[in-house]
């Protein structure tokens, strides 16, 4: 049975500028997004913005859905990334609770594009699809909820 790694993503924008996580991995210093993995028994919008606090240190919630990525790792691990957008109207000052994130950076869009230290591929479309400027509402990812009380039952079509 296929089973992708469930990432979500944030792409945080303030003054033109976006803001990067740097961590080492494999001992080399690399660029992403505030990114993780879904856990179990919460939403995809729950970890979107629980990673954001965790890697910077913003406790806020996402704006908008930018879309969905597929990407297959040089080795063979396949993810399925939910991206979500978050516009700021200043730079703040982050401060990372993740051991693993050794620092934040606001950059402009174009020195993230241009960078050999991009974690994946996925950084760089993140910005491209970013820059699109196509913005989905959040209830695009709705979790579904099914009424559990006793004698619930769905309602009619």
């Amino acid at each position: 049975m296929f089973k992708p790694h469930v990432t979500v993503a944030c792409i945080v924008q303030a003054q033109g500028h976006l803001l990067v996580v740097e961590e080492r991995v494999h001992g080399r210093i690399t660029w992403n997004q505030p990114a993780g993995h879904l856990e179990a028994d919460e939403t995809l919008l729950e970890a979107a913005q629980r990673e954001l606090f965790e890697e910077t240190g913003i406790d806020a919630q996402p704006d908008y859905f930018l879309g969905v990525q597929q990407w297959i790792a040089p080795d063979d691990t396949p993810f399925v990334r939910f991206l979500f957008g978050l516009d700021l109207a200043e730079k703040v000052e982050t401060s990372p609770h993740d051991r693993d994130i050794d620092c934040c950076w606001w950059l402009p869009p174009e020195q993230i594009l241009t960078a050999n230290r991009l974690r994946s591929p996925l950084v760089a479309e993140s910005v491209r699809l970013w820059q699109q400027g196509a913005r989905y509402p959040l209830q695009l990812v709705a979790p579904f909820q099914w009424p559990f009380h006793e004698g619930a039952r769905p309602a009619s079509a």
